[in-house]
């Protein structure tokens, strides 16, 4: 009976780390799912929480730390939002100016200005998406 509840408890903790995202709950869940295999092996109710203590232990000292790096490690680089958008190439669809004008960017049309008061680009031209403003973007191009 113990070995159950002792696998109950391991499933519920590996299924809420989906919510969290920590890996705490999932080396918990996982002390959890050790101490209910050392139970069905037939260990006693002190042996299955040993087990479940330095299976945690080692989890979130030693394998924990290696997971959130390998995943932080991924995630520098990936942009999303107004963020993505700055650097990109874009082209001038209708006269830009320190005023107005219109760019597509990534396939969409955006209200843009330039990044230079005194520039003005003529539709066709390559441009660097600077920074985004609202809903404007900011370009610039070399002369």
């Amino acid at each position: 009976m113990a070995a159950v509840l002792w696998l109950l408890f391991g499933v519920a903790l590996v299924l809420a780390e989906v919510l969290s995202g920590d890996f705490v709950l999932v080396m918990l869940g996982v002390g959890g799912l050790a101490a209910a295999l050392a139970d069905v092996v037939g260990g006693s109710l002190l042996a299955d929480a040993i087990v479940f203590a330095a299976t945690t232990l080692v989890g979130l000292f030693a394998v924990r730390p290696i997971l959130r790096s390998r995943l932080m490690a991924g995630g520098h680089d990936h942009r999303t939002g107004i963020e993505a958008l700055k650097g990109v190439q874009a082209v001038v669809v209708s006269t830009v100016d320190e005023h107005d004008g219109r760019v597509r960017i990534n396939g969409e049309v955006w209200s843009a200005r330039t990044f230079e008061p005194t520039q003005r680009l003529e539709p066709g031209r390559q441009v660097i998406v600077m920074d985004i403003s609202g809903a404007t973007a900011i370009v610039w191009a070399e002369n």
